[in-house]
């Protein structure tokens, strides 16, 4: 296969919807599946608001906003969502089990030929192809948040990936307009390896009373030149997907510096997972632009 037109994302969440609204505005046939019509309708209200966002800036005009929107088509079932598609690219939560399960489905869904990529931030590529019965169909293709500005894209290969899909998955990477880099399949690949220590240890320092989350993240930005400070950005990523990830990186490794620590285990048990929820270092209003630190953690 060497030109794709049809992708079905699953997933219409944060980063599903933000690779969606990416693949429709570069021209591609997108099918989105979820497996609710009211998670369908926020992931199209988020792409409609995004949209809106970049015709005000002039960055793309109206009508490239209507063809977008008119690339991309909804369903509640994934069979016949990913009926005839070239491409797959699951979106779906940070949770092996979940991911498993659904690449055992679209393998029985997808035609023989159909790329299956995923967007796991950490979890083993060479684990979920080994469901499939072509694992070397089966690749990652880890897109950054907010995905229809963010330029990188992970492009990690499974130990029975094929050179060919590798290659075809890098050029697609390139007609979004992204900058594919081709890492190997090992815990975490290369961005959370890197990032997640630096999280977790951000908030070792908080929990250890070195110093407060306001000054934690204006030592990383004004010291080391950093766009937003590790909790704040934990707090955009989501304090439960940092912690899964930590998890996979301290299971994959055996190494006790990847153990999450106690108080973003606390924060996730008890429902703090930052944007998204309203609070976790920071507390979020709605409308509100205000960076507040979360009442827990003022002195």
């Amino acid at each position: 296969m060497t030109n794709i037109q049809n992708v079905a994302i699953i997933g219409s969440g944060t980063m599903g919807n933000g690779i969606a609204h990416t693949f429709a505005q570069f021209g591609f046939k997108v099918a989105l599946v979820d497996i609710s019509q009211e998670a369908l309708d926020r992931g199209i209200a988020t792409i409609t608001k995004n949209l809106d966002r970049q015709v005000a800036k002039g960055s793309i005009t109206e009508s490239d906003k209507q063809n977008t929107l008119t690339n991309i088509t909804s369903f509640t079932d994934m069979k016949t969502g990913v009926a005839n598609v070239d491409l797959v690219v699951e979106a779906a939560t940070e949770n092996v089990d979940l991911k498993l399960k659904i690449f055992k489905d679209l393998d029985a869904f997808t035609s023989p030929e159909t790329i299956l990529a995923t967007n796991t931030s950490s979890i083993s590529i060479t684990k979920i192809a080994a469901v499939t019965s072509k694992a070397d169909k089966v690749i990652g293709m880890h897109f950054m948040n907010p995905v229809p500005i963010m330029k990188l894209v992970e492009v990690i290969r499974g130990y029975a990936t094929s050179d060919e899909v590798a290659a075809l998955t890098m050029e697609l990477s390139k007609k979004l307009g992204k900058t594919p880099t081709e890492v190997n399949d090992y815990p975490g690949f290369v961005a959370n390896r890197i990032l997640m220590p630096m999280i977790n240890e951000a908030i070792y320092s908080l929990y250890e009373g070195v110093a407060g989350v306001e000054e934690i993240d204006t030592v990383m930005k004004l010291g080391m030149a950093h766009p937003m400070g590790p909790l704040q950005l934990a707090d955009f990523i989501g304090l439960d997907v940092c912690l899964s990830i930590l998890n996979v990186l301290y299971d994959g490794f055996g190494n006790p510096k990847y153990a999450p620590c106690p108080l973003l285990v606390n924060m996730v048990t008890a429902g703090y997972k930052g944007a998204k929820s309203g609070e976790g270092f920071y507390k979020y209003t709605a409308g509100s632009k205000d960076l507040v630190v979360s009442a827990k953690f003022k002195k």
